[in-house]
């Protein structure tokens, strides 16, 4: 079977309107046929199925994209081991979905279409499964971190430092995701908010959210001395490499610093110096959880400038306003890397205005904050 991606894009924009109830049907089915894998999923849904509608989405919009598919798809193979995700489960998902598609595209579900879908998913999970396999001789499935500090910074946000059982390589920039002992087979995204240190450490900034598990364990129930167990490191918004890196514009919301301070250090580490504005945004000035630090960095290093900026508090001594609003009050960013991360429709709207400012969509680097 050889790849369709325009029949594949347009089945599934077709069923775009309705695929919350699209995915409820996927694992409703999936589940009924395959109930053994329950057993692998969190007790409430909401959240993966959010997280498979999302990369659906990524999958059939990049299937024209050979290389940017295998890498997305490689690193979702290899973070899958960490469920216990053998190569027979792949079978079930695919029969499932097929099944989906084909309930929810009516009478534009043809043989041709159904032979794009097979052909599609067949090769995604092969990817995917490779990927695994290729990775179980070489890396763990899971690591177990010792939580070795933990700081309240602000209400509801603690900066909780952890170090691995064994060496965990990961780039600047990449996240992990996290499960308590508290709620198990529940994992929850992190980015890590420092680059890789000789004690093999990482830091996690970690805001609780309301009726967020993980997050709530994490900032009001974890002590030093526990344990928690982490997943591979995924993400590619990793810092860029080469003789002469362009000046960065780092836009971060909240928690969101976590991996541009990361990407920070590791610019640092490299010995290059370019030019660095880091912009860091939250409502009120208490909220700015690492300030502190940051303006320690900034004294060391001369090309390093950070921008407080508050946008709800009226009597702020400093920048008011929102992350965007900072980003246009400034010159143009054409010339610059540029790195976004904070909550998801700041990133957005901060992606937009820079696009429209002429800044090229290869140099907008940006993963969506893993808060809940």
């Amino acid at each position: 079977m050889s790849l369709n991606p325009r029949l594949v894009k347009e089945s599934f924009s077709d069923i775009q309107p309705v695929m919350g109830k699209a995915v409820a049907y996927f694992y409703g089915r999936l589940f009924a046929e395959s109930p053994h894998l329950r057993g692998l999923f969190p007790p409430a849904m909401d959240v993966q199925r959010d997280r498979l509608f999302s990369a659906l989405t990524r999958v059939v919009w990049s299937l024209d994209s050979p290389d940017s598919l295998r890498s997305y798809l490689g690193q979702l193979g290899r973070d899958h081991r960490k469920y216990g995700v053998v190569p027979e489960h792949y079978t079930a998902v695919g029969n499932a979905l097929l099944a989906t598609i084909k309930r929810f595209s009516g009478d534009g579900w043809t043989p041709e279409v159904e032979a794009a879908w097979a052909a599609a998913y067949t090769a995604a999970a092969n990817m995917m499964i490779e990927a695994a396999e290729a990775d179980a001789g070489v890396s763990p499935a899971w690591w177990t971190a010792e939580v070795v500090d933990h700081e309240t910074r602000a209400p509801g946000i603690a900066v909780i430092t952890l170090r691995p059982g064994a060496p965990l390589p990961y780039t600047a920039g990449q996240y992990v995701n996290v499960q308590t002992s508290r709620w198990p087979r529940v994992w929850r995204t992190y980015s890590i908010a420092n680059a890789p240190r000789p004690d093999n450490t990482i830091r996690l900034h970690v805001r609780a959210v309301p009726g967020g598990w993980v997050s709530t364990t994490l900032v009001s129930r974890t002590r030093v001395g526990d344990s928690v167990l982490l997943g591979p490191p995924v993400g590619s918004m990793t810092p860029p490499e080469g003789e002469h890196p362009r000046d960065l514009l780092l836009v971060a919301g909240g928690t969101g610093l976590a991996p541009l301070k990361a990407v920070v250090q590791h610019v640092i580490a490299s010995g290059h110096r370019p030019n660095i504005h880091l912009l860091f945004g939250a409502r009120t000035a208490a909220e700015l959880y690492d300030l502190g630090d940051l303006i320690q960095m900034e004294a060391r290093y001369p090309w390093l400038r950070v921008v407080p900026v508050v946008s709800g508090q009226p009597g702020y001594d400093g920048m008011r306003g929102t992350l965007t609003d900072a980003v246009r009050r400034f010159h143009s960013w054409t010339d610059h890397e540029v790195y976004v991360c904070g909550p998801p429709a700041m990133v957005s709207e901060t992606v937009r205005l820079l696009e429209d400012d002429g800044v090229p969509p290869a140099r907008i680097h940006r993963d969506p904050v893993r808060e809940p």
